[in-house]
């Protein structure tokens, strides 16, 4: 009986030592992608920014409004928007099986119509496996007062 326990304690030790290094290589793989997606982003690589998407993606933003995946491809593609290169500040990345939370906040600047716009907000994005597959199905945006 002892030798069964022991072996059941060394299972669910290795078991839970292996979830963790998955879940390890995970955040490492979705903290890549959403770098990769903030500078195709930033470079208008069309191609790049709409495969990180999910057919069924949506965002909600910081004004309340809802865009969907076409949408937003227009609305961040535009010629009349240039986003300068951005870094993410307390950047985080929760795993919960097949869907994973990234978070953290940027200062955002540019230009829009000509005008420059600054802009410092906060942001979820909820990244989905489907197939094997990570792709972000939905972005939240919270402005944040200055």
């Amino acid at each position: 009986m002892i030798h069964a326990l022991r072996a059941l304690f060394v299972a669910c030790l290795l078991f839970s030592h292996a979830a963790s290094a998955s879940d390890a290589d995970v955040v490492a793989l979705l903290t890549r992608q959403a770098d990769a997606w903030d500078k195709a982003i930033v470079r208008k690589d069309a191609d790049a920014v709409a495969a990180n998407m999910a057919a069924d993606f949506r965002q909600i933003r910081s004004n309340g409004s809802v865009a969907d995946r076409a949408q937003f491809l227009e609305g961040i593609l535009s010629p009349a928007l240039t986003i300068d290169p951005y870094t993410i500040e307390g950047f985080d990345v929760r795993v919960y099986g097949d869907t994973a939370l990234l978070s953290g906040t940027t200062r955002m600047t540019g230009r829009e119509d000509g005008q420059a716009f600054a802009t410092h907000y906060r942001y979820i994005d909820i990244y989905v496996r489907r197939g094997g597959k990570w792709q972000i199905v939905s972005v939240q945006i919270t402005r944040i007062a200055e």
